[in-house]
Protein backbone atom coordinates (compact mmCIF):
# COMPACT_ATOMS: atom_id res chain seq x y z
CA UNK A 1 0.00 0.00 0.00
CA UNK A 2 1.08 3.69 -1.10
CA UNK A 3 1.65 5.79 1.72
CA UNK A 4 2.79 8.93 3.15
CA UNK A 5 5.76 8.06 5.23
CA UNK A 6 7.51 11.02 6.26
CA UNK A 7 6.58 15.08 6.56
CA UNK A 8 8.95 18.02 6.54
CA UNK A 9 8.51 21.61 7.79
CA UNK A 10 11.37 24.06 6.57
CA UNK A 11 10.60 27.25 8.99
CA UNK A 12 13.91 29.32 7.63
CA UNK A 13 14.33 28.97 3.83
CA UNK A 14 17.72 27.05 3.28
CA UNK A 15 18.45 25.91 7.27
CA UNK A 16 17.33 22.18 8.50
CA UNK A 17 13.82 21.55 8.80
CA UNK A 18 11.77 19.58 11.08
CA UNK A 19 10.16 16.41 10.82
CA UNK A 20 6.88 15.79 11.74
CA UNK A 21 4.22 13.03 12.32
CA UNK A 22 1.43 15.34 11.24
CA UNK A 23 1.00 19.11 9.76
CA UNK A 24 -1.69 21.96 8.89
CA UNK A 25 -2.04 22.44 5.02
CA UNK A 26 -2.77 26.46 4.77
CA UNK A 27 -2.97 28.55 1.59
CA UNK A 28 1.35 28.83 1.08
CA UNK A 29 1.52 24.95 2.00
CA UNK A 30 1.97 23.74 5.00
CA UNK A 31 1.84 26.15 7.59
CA UNK A 32 5.32 27.78 8.84
CA UNK A 33 7.27 26.68 5.91
CA UNK A 34 9.72 29.05 4.47
CA UNK A 35 8.17 31.84 5.79
CA UNK A 36 11.59 33.04 6.85
CA UNK A 37 14.50 33.46 4.53
CA UNK A 38 17.98 35.20 5.04
CA UNK A 39 18.62 38.13 2.51
CA UNK A 40 22.12 40.01 1.60
CA UNK A 41 22.47 44.06 1.75
CA UNK A 42 20.42 44.42 -1.51
CA UNK A 43 17.75 42.70 0.23
CA UNK A 44 18.47 39.20 -2.42
CA UNK A 45 17.52 36.20 -0.47
CA UNK A 46 20.67 33.89 0.19
CA UNK A 47 20.54 29.90 0.28
CA UNK A 48 23.10 26.78 0.74
CA UNK A 49 23.82 27.99 -3.09
CA UNK A 50 25.94 30.92 -1.37
CA UNK A 51 26.22 29.94 2.40
CA UNK A 52 26.36 26.28 2.57
CA UNK A 53 26.98 26.32 6.13
CA UNK A 54 23.36 27.59 6.40
CA UNK A 55 23.14 23.63 6.19
CA UNK A 56 24.02 23.38 9.99
CA UNK A 57 21.55 25.71 11.21
CA UNK A 58 18.85 24.06 13.36
CA UNK A 59 15.13 24.82 13.80
CA UNK A 60 12.77 23.38 16.00
CA UNK A 61 9.11 24.18 16.96
CA UNK A 62 8.17 24.96 20.54
CA UNK A 63 4.77 26.16 20.39
CA UNK A 64 4.28 29.48 19.28
CA UNK A 65 8.16 30.36 19.15
CA UNK A 66 10.63 28.76 16.91
CA UNK A 67 14.43 28.13 18.23
CA UNK A 68 17.27 28.05 15.98
CA UNK A 69 21.08 27.09 17.30
CA UNK A 70 24.39 26.44 15.66
CA UNK A 71 27.60 25.74 16.97
CA UNK A 72 29.51 28.48 18.16
CA UNK A 73 26.71 30.70 18.54
CA UNK A 74 24.42 31.04 21.37
CA UNK A 75 20.40 29.72 20.82
CA UNK A 76 18.00 32.41 19.76
CA UNK A 77 14.49 32.04 19.98
CA UNK A 78 11.72 33.78 17.99
CA UNK A 79 7.88 34.08 16.69
CA UNK A 80 6.73 31.70 14.53
CA UNK A 81 5.12 34.78 13.06
CA UNK A 82 6.16 37.99 12.60
CA UNK A 83 5.05 40.96 11.28
CA UNK A 84 6.53 43.91 14.14
CA UNK A 85 9.52 44.79 11.85
CA UNK A 86 10.26 47.32 9.11
CA UNK A 87 9.06 45.84 5.96
CA UNK A 88 11.56 45.74 3.05
CA UNK A 89 11.21 44.53 -0.50
CA UNK A 90 13.12 41.37 -1.22
CA UNK A 91 13.55 39.19 -4.06
CA UNK A 92 12.94 35.54 -4.50
CA UNK A 93 14.41 34.62 -7.82
CA UNK A 94 12.46 36.76 -10.46
CA UNK A 95 10.07 37.90 -7.57
CA UNK A 96 10.10 40.86 -5.21
CA UNK A 97 7.98 40.59 -2.34
CA UNK A 98 7.52 42.45 1.12
CA UNK A 99 9.81 40.82 4.46
CA UNK A 100 9.71 42.14 8.25
CA UNK A 101 13.01 42.50 9.36
CA UNK A 102 14.13 41.38 12.88
CA UNK A 103 16.83 43.20 14.25
CA UNK A 104 18.07 40.30 16.73
CA UNK A 105 17.83 37.65 14.09
CA UNK A 106 19.58 39.24 11.50
CA UNK A 107 22.70 39.99 13.48
CA UNK A 108 22.70 36.23 14.24
CA UNK A 109 22.67 35.61 10.72
CA UNK A 110 25.11 37.80 9.97
CA UNK A 111 27.39 36.88 12.63
CA UNK A 112 27.02 32.83 11.29
CA UNK A 113 27.79 33.39 7.55
CA UNK A 114 30.29 36.02 8.53
CA UNK A 115 28.38 39.06 5.94
CA UNK A 116 26.24 41.26 6.92
CA UNK A 117 22.20 40.46 6.09
CA UNK A 118 18.75 40.58 6.87
CA UNK A 119 16.48 38.06 8.31
CA UNK A 120 12.92 38.53 7.33
CA UNK A 121 9.33 37.00 7.58
CA UNK A 122 6.88 37.03 4.79
CA UNK A 123 4.23 38.73 6.22
CA UNK A 124 0.29 37.47 6.23
CA UNK A 125 -0.80 40.14 3.24
CA UNK A 126 2.03 39.21 1.42
CA UNK A 127 0.85 37.22 -1.40
CA UNK A 128 3.36 35.59 -3.83
CA UNK A 129 1.57 34.09 -6.29
CA UNK A 130 3.09 30.48 -7.78
CA UNK A 131 4.26 30.84 -11.59
CA UNK A 132 0.49 31.58 -13.71
CA UNK A 133 2.02 29.11 -16.34
CA UNK A 134 1.73 26.31 -14.04
CA UNK A 135 -0.86 27.54 -11.39
CA UNK A 136 -4.32 28.89 -10.78
CA UNK A 137 -5.37 31.67 -9.86
CA UNK A 138 -5.55 32.27 -6.44
CA UNK A 139 -2.48 29.22 -5.72
CA UNK A 140 0.42 31.58 -3.90
CA UNK A 141 3.67 30.10 -1.63
CA UNK A 142 5.89 31.28 0.84
CA UNK A 143 9.47 32.11 0.52
CA UNK A 144 10.41 28.70 -1.16
CA UNK A 145 11.80 28.17 -4.71
CA UNK A 146 8.44 28.61 -6.55
CA UNK A 147 6.13 25.57 -5.40
CA UNK A 148 4.24 25.20 -2.12
CA UNK A 149 5.22 21.19 -1.71
CA UNK A 150 7.89 18.90 -3.28
CA UNK A 151 7.35 15.29 -3.12
CA UNK A 152 10.17 12.55 -3.35
CA UNK A 153 9.34 8.20 -3.67
CA UNK A 154 11.84 6.30 -0.84
CA UNK A 155 12.06 3.87 -3.58
CA UNK A 156 13.57 6.80 -5.59
CA UNK A 157 16.09 7.65 -3.23
CA UNK A 158 16.82 3.65 -2.85
CA UNK A 159 16.87 3.30 -6.47
CA UNK A 160 19.91 6.24 -6.14
CA UNK A 161 21.64 5.05 -3.40
CA UNK A 162 22.21 1.91 -5.17
CA UNK A 163 24.28 3.53 -7.72
CA UNK A 164 26.73 5.28 -5.31
CA UNK A 165 29.58 4.20 -3.28
CA UNK A 166 28.09 6.05 -0.64
CA UNK A 167 24.10 6.82 -0.19
CA UNK A 168 22.99 9.92 0.91
CA UNK A 169 20.19 10.62 3.47
CA UNK A 170 16.82 12.00 1.95
CA UNK A 171 17.04 15.40 3.89
CA UNK A 172 19.71 16.49 0.98
CA UNK A 173 17.05 16.92 -1.34
CA UNK A 174 14.58 18.80 0.97
CA UNK A 175 10.86 17.13 0.03
CA UNK A 176 8.27 18.05 2.16
CA UNK A 177 6.37 15.14 1.53
CA UNK A 178 8.18 11.82 1.45
CA UNK A 179 6.01 8.29 0.36
CA UNK A 180 6.79 4.59 0.09
CA UNK A 181 4.49 1.76 -1.47
CA UNK A 182 5.58 3.15 -5.36
CA UNK A 183 7.71 2.30 -8.09
CA UNK A 184 10.76 4.35 -8.48
CA UNK A 185 10.68 7.13 -10.22
CA UNK A 186 6.48 7.11 -10.27
CA UNK A 187 6.66 10.16 -9.18
CA UNK A 188 7.68 11.73 -12.25
CA UNK A 189 3.68 11.11 -13.53
CA UNK A 190 1.77 12.36 -10.64
CA UNK A 191 -0.35 14.99 -12.68
CA UNK A 192 -3.10 14.16 -9.49
CA UNK A 193 -2.63 12.39 -6.27
CA UNK A 194 -4.55 12.71 -3.25
CA UNK A 195 -2.77 12.47 0.32
CA UNK A 196 -5.27 11.54 3.08
CA UNK A 197 -7.57 14.24 2.87
CA UNK A 198 -5.87 16.67 0.23
CA UNK A 199 -5.95 16.35 -2.99
CA UNK A 200 -2.84 17.79 -5.20
CA UNK A 201 -1.47 18.35 -8.54
CA UNK A 202 1.78 17.67 -10.12
CA UNK A 203 2.93 20.28 -12.27
CA UNK A 204 7.24 20.71 -12.50
CA UNK A 205 9.45 17.87 -11.88
CA UNK A 206 12.26 19.55 -9.74
CA UNK A 207 15.56 20.10 -11.33
CA UNK A 208 18.32 19.78 -8.88
CA UNK A 209 21.24 21.74 -7.62
CA UNK A 210 24.11 21.84 -6.08
CA UNK A 211 22.09 22.21 -2.70
CA UNK A 212 22.29 18.61 -3.43
CA UNK A 213 25.72 18.18 -2.71
CA UNK A 214 26.03 20.05 0.36
CA UNK A 215 26.57 17.62 3.31
CA UNK A 216 24.00 18.33 6.19
CA UNK A 217 26.41 17.09 8.84
CA UNK A 218 29.31 19.34 7.95
CA UNK A 219 27.89 22.00 5.62
CA UNK A 220 31.26 21.35 2.71
CA UNK A 221 30.08 20.13 -0.67
CA UNK A 222 30.89 17.68 -3.31
CA UNK A 223 30.18 15.89 -6.40
CA UNK A 224 27.40 13.57 -5.26
CA UNK A 225 24.66 13.25 -5.62
CA UNK A 226 24.64 15.36 -8.91
CA UNK A 227 27.57 13.27 -10.56
CA UNK A 228 25.27 10.07 -10.92
CA UNK A 229 22.17 11.54 -11.13
CA UNK A 230 23.21 12.95 -14.49
CA UNK A 231 24.02 9.33 -15.15
CA UNK A 232 20.47 8.52 -15.85
CA UNK A 233 18.25 11.58 -14.84
CA UNK A 234 19.35 14.57 -16.79
CA UNK A 235 17.40 16.07 -19.76
CA UNK A 236 16.39 19.37 -21.11
CA UNK A 237 19.97 20.15 -19.47
CA UNK A 238 18.58 20.09 -16.27
CA UNK A 239 19.01 16.74 -13.46
CA UNK A 240 15.92 16.02 -12.44
CA UNK A 241 14.74 14.22 -8.80
CA UNK A 242 11.13 14.49 -7.51
CA UNK A 243 7.93 16.34 -7.90
CA UNK A 244 6.58 19.67 -7.46
CA UNK A 245 3.15 20.05 -6.04
CA UNK A 246 0.14 22.28 -5.48
CA UNK A 247 -2.72 21.53 -3.00
CA UNK A 248 -6.31 22.37 -4.03
CA UNK A 249 -7.41 22.88 -0.28
CA UNK A 250 -6.56 23.14 3.18
CA UNK A 251 -6.33 20.37 5.70
CA UNK A 252 -4.10 18.29 7.70
CA UNK A 253 -1.35 15.70 6.10
CA UNK A 254 -0.19 13.08 8.10
CA UNK A 255 2.07 10.25 8.01
CA UNK A 256 0.38 7.43 7.40
CA UNK A 257 -1.96 9.16 4.79
CA UNK A 258 -3.11 6.64 1.78
CA UNK A 259 -1.65 7.68 -1.88
CA UNK A 260 -3.98 7.67 -4.54
CA UNK A 261 -3.08 8.24 -8.38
Amino acid sequence: MAVVSALYVYPIKACRGVRVAEWPVVARGFDADRRWMLVDEAGTFVSQREEPRLALVNTAFDGDDLRIDALGLAPLTLPRSYEAGAARTVRVWNDQVLGCAHPEASAWFSEFVGAPGELVYMPEAQHRRVNPARARAGDIVSFADGYPFLLISEASLEDLNARMAEPVPMERFRPNIVVSGIQAFAEDEFSHVRLGEISFRGVKRCDRCVVTTIDIATGEPSQEPLRTLATFRRWDSQVWFGMNLIHDAPGVLRVGDPVQV
